[in-house]
């Protein structure tokens, strides 16, 4: 089992920065993807950014390419955010998957960018 706890999403103006926080815990060395999702109002639930844990492989959507980073140490997953846009209003779900194919989700996050 694995736990993922987001935090760092607020109100922004657009141009501005944020950096999202996932936190997780169980059994993190499991782990074989970890990425972010978000979801507007009315809208489905899109991917972001996703990365593997093993090798080198990232991957961005391309609304947010050259804007967004993802990193992440042992426990914790980030993604820096910066040259915010109205669009990217949203919430943000940490997301991971594990040797074992079960699929893991945090609580979100909203992130709300103002004009």
């Amino acid at each position: 089992q694995v736990q993922l706890v987001e935090s760092g999403g607020g109100l922004v103006q657009a141009g501005g920065s944020l950096r999202l926080t996932c936190s997780a815990s169980g059994s993190i060395n499991s782990v074989l993807f970890m990425g972010w999702y978000h979801q507007a109002p009315g809208k489905e639930r899109d991917l972001v950014a996703l990365l593997s844990t093993t090798t080198a492989y990232t991957n961005y959507a391309d609304s947010v390419k050259g804007r967004f980073t993802l990193s992440r140490d042992n426990a914790n997953l980030y993604l820096q955010m910066n040259e915010l846009k109205p669009e990217d209003t949203a919430v943000y779900y940490c997301y991971a998957v594990d040797r074992a194919r079960a699929a893991y989700w945090g609580q979100g996050t909203q992130v709300t960018v103002s004009s």
